[in-house]
């Protein structure tokens, strides 16, 4: 099948090409990256406003890079949720007209299935069952995925998301937007051990994230040293990388082992910080674990791991219709 997977969650609108759920044939990604940095941060309302202006010209483009006609298509994926309800129904109300017009079945599908979905991109997918850290700007949870579409929650943040807290961070550091990958580069130029800011397990036994405490250390340490910060600002990043990188492995490791799972996987926008890939895959060797972790281009939101997962769906017959509507929130996943 022939899918073609459309985002538009937040602030990129993207759109793929995805045969059977596993090969890209095309992948088309418009960033608003220049919109938002001089905000610090996303403006909603200039995110779905942006999203207006590309999505024909990136759906355009994905479908000629794929080199393939429209009446090919086998069907389309479009993000329903969760994110921005402006920017959602841009491609939501897009994907409608479009399928109608086609006459091809359609399905919208939840963002984060999609980011689980990204391992199977490539060329060594981890076998059924294994567990998955997905952290991203918006979402910090660990999944037990025994299946394409069967997941089970085994924990989740509780206030901050880790690429929240980056971005939040690199804010208060005036490093500009987004933060993740500005403190992952600065951070290889400072001591991770220099500053000792805490780290937030919660319960060691269990799989809650919260990230809000280390960005009021951050904070703190700030203004406790406003005449000198900015000499540490290497220091400050590689401590504050390094508080994340620990809870984050610390959990997924655990999580592993509570599962007896040989295959690991880490998604989402996170997985392409640098420290963070390379101690998964130290921590994993020691533990006689398996890691997988994307590509970096499959690591942030594209339409690609929206074409794999919905390709599952509409194989199966599971197809949206034209009442159906966009949500802002976090649901069970199936």
């Amino acid at each position: 099948m022939i899918i073609l997977g459309i985002e538009s969650s937040c602030d990129e609108t993207a759109a793929a090409v995805v045969v059977d759920g596993t090969t890209i044939l095309s992948s088309v990604v418009s960033s608003q990256i220049a919109i938002h940095n001089p905000y610090g941060g996303i403006v909603p309302e200039l995110a779905s406003r942006k999203h207006i202006e590309s999505i024909v010209p990136v759906v355009n483009e994905a479908i000629k890079t794929a080199d393939i006609k429209l009446n090919q298509l086998d069907g389309i994926a479009v993000t329903q949720g969760p994110g921005l309800i402006g920017s959602l129904l841009v491609g939501f109300s897009f994907t409608k007209a479009y399928a109608f017009a086609l006459d091809i079945p359609w399905t919208g599908v939840d963002h984060l299935e999609g980011h689980i979905s990204s391992v199977f991109l490539e060329s060594d997918p981890p076998p059924f069952p294994f567990v998955t850290l997905l952290a991203s700007g918006g979402h910090t949870s660990i999944y037990y995925v025994k299946s394409h579409t069967d997941f089970e929650l085994m924990g989740q943040t509780r206030d901050d998301a880790a690429g929240e807290a980056f971005d939040k961070v690199a804010k208060m550091l005036g490093l500009g937007y987004p933060g993740g990958g500005i403190i992952d580069k600065l951070a290889h130029e400072g001591d991770p051990k220099k500053i000792n800011f805490p780290r937030a397990y919660i319960d060691k036994s269990a799989f809650d994230f919260s990230f809000s405490g280390i960005k009021t250390a951050v904070n703190r340490y700030i203004q406790n040293h406003k005449d000198g910060y900015k000499k540490q600002l290497s220091d400050i990043a590689a401590s504050f990388q390094e508080a994340v990188v620990d809870v984050l492995s610390y959990k997924i490791i655990n999580a592993a082992k509570k599962k007896d799972c040989k295959h690991i996987a880490i998604v989402g926008g996170v997985a392409a910080n640098n420290r963070l890939r390379e101690r998964i895959k130290k921590e994993t060797a020691n533990h006689n674990l398996v890691a997988h972790i994307p590509s970096l281009n499959l690591c942030g939101d594209n339409a690609a791991m929206i074409g794999a997962i919905g390709y599952h769906y509409l194989s199966k017959g599971t197809s949206s219709n034209m009442n159906d509507d966009v949500y802002s929130r976090i649901k069970p996943l199936s």
